[in-house]
């Protein structure tokens, strides 16, 4: 085959187009199949030296670039591959199992973010209620132990907006129930109502379908409303039409009642009153606090508004199972334990007292002093936690002598003689 001169206006780093031969060429049988180096001459970058061979020359190698990619592709850098991680350890035999990981991070035995978690609380409750910094530690140490709340206010110290603060801060369904005493059980539980369409019965769920419920005046309705409360506190579950349905694993009541209108009211019994956690007392703020308070509304703040007046969530759900999962991981020494079971026993020793702490009172005065230990950072109980938390453990589950009550003596008054007569272990 001749060799046909290239086109004189490329240059020579232009790719050389090859010409068609002519018509007496067309009957000879096609050349070999050859490698792309020689259909077409290689084009280098200008470092290298530019080769360019006619069609019948020899093949020559060439360095080529490590890689060729189409004019229209972008050129990316290899990631680095990561390193492959270790094999994990065999499991222990008998070890517990590692908790899921979840938005609030817990390790075993470390009660740092639990503690974090309640500081973080109490910085978004602050926005909304100014002072009740006590009140606060002790409704937080309910939500850790996943404990009942029996309030006791005058109106108007922001008992339904601390716990609406509390409940907007850990991202948790909240509801209310303003009890009359018209009120009946399927208005707390729900109720199976008809649908005509369907023609099947649908369940309307009651206020108790929820993570976090406030239960103002407990003491207006009836027993049997209050009874069909309670049991869905203490089961953690209702039954409705037979059928039975289970709460929120973080259910938690917030029960109210007003310490000078007992007037229309059915007190609620001893035995049903155990069953709360802690009995809270609120009361008027000082001065100060009274002046922030009008300062901060005057203002502009807006109790109805909780997230334009700046709160935010810093918790969830998981995250509050994962602190009560810490909480429970809380070491206490048998001084400890000893020392609680001796408070309890005293308490029904006493001759100004008809009735005595029972068991389920040392269990919760227990929980709460782990509580408040992992609210402190620590991950063990010292006696301080259980001094600190047995004036609203046992306070509402004292009952008092007519005689004591007619000489001015309170509950309170007699959980601080038991603690002063029970020597502290060290």
């Amino acid at each position: 085959m001749d060799n046909f001169p290239p086109n004189p206006a490329s240059s020579p780093l232009d790719p050389v187009t090859p010409l068609t031969p002519d018509a007496s060429q067309a009957s000879a049988p096609p050349p070999a199949a050859s490698s792309p180096q020689e259909a077409m001459p290689v084009t280098v970058p200008i470092e290298a030296p530019v080769v360019q061979m006619p069609a019948q020359s020899l093949p020559v190698e060439v360095p080529a670039p490590a890689a060729v990619v189409p004019f229209d592709s972008a050129v990316m850098p290899t990631p680095p591959v990561p390193p492959t991680p270790p094999a994990p350890a065999p499991p222990v035999p008998g070890a517990p199992a590692p908790r899921p990981a979840t938005n609030f991070e817990v390790r075993s035995g470390s009660t740092a973010p639990v503690k974090d978690l309640c500081e973080a609380i109490r910085r978004e409750v602050a926005k909304a209620v100014v002072g009740q910094d006590e009140i606060v530690g002790q409704f937080l140490i309910a939500l850790l132990v996943g404990g009942h709340v029996l309030l006791e206010g005058v109106p108007g110290v922001a008992k339904t907006l601390t716990v609406k603060s509390i409940a907007h801060a850990v991202a948790a369904e909240f509801k209310r129930i303003q009890f009359t005493p018209d009120l009946m059980p399927s208005d707390v539980v729900g109720t199976n109502v008809f649908d005509v369409r369907s023609q099947e019965f649908t369940l309307r769920p009651g206020p108790v379908f929820t993570d976090i419920l406030l239960a103002d005046e407990i003491n207006r309705p009836p027993p049997k409303t209050q009874a069909a409360l309670l049991e869905a506190m203490q089961e953690r579950r209702v039954t409705i039409d037979g059928d039975t349905r289970t709460l929120s694993p973080m259910f938690l009541v917030f029960a109210t009642q007003n310490p000078i209108d007992y007037e229309g009211t059915y007190p609620l019994p001893e035995a049903q009153i155990d069953r709360f956690l802690i009995k809270v007392q609120m009361t008027y703020p000082s001065l100060e606090q009274e002046i922030a308070l009008l300062d901060r509304v005057h203002a502009g703040f807006d109790a109805h508004s909780l997230s334009d007046s700046g709160l935010s969530a810093v918790a969830s759900r998981e995250g509050v199972a994962a602190a009560r999962a810490a909480v429970k991981a809380v070491t206490m020494g048998e001084g400890i334990v000893r020392y609680i079971a001796q408070i309890v026993v005293r308490t029904r020793d006493l001759s100004t007292l008809t009735l005595g702490a029972s068991p389920r009172a040392g269990i919760a005065l227990l929980e709460c002093a782990k509580a408040l230990a992992a609210m402190n950072g620590r991950d063990y109980v010292i006696p301080e936690d259980v001094k600190t938390v047995a004036l609203p453990v046992l306070r509402h589950r004292l009952l008092l002598r007519a005689e004591s009550e007619m000489e001015g003596l309170r509950p309170d008054d007699v959980v601080r003689s038991v603690l002063g007569a029970i020597e502290v272990p060290r």
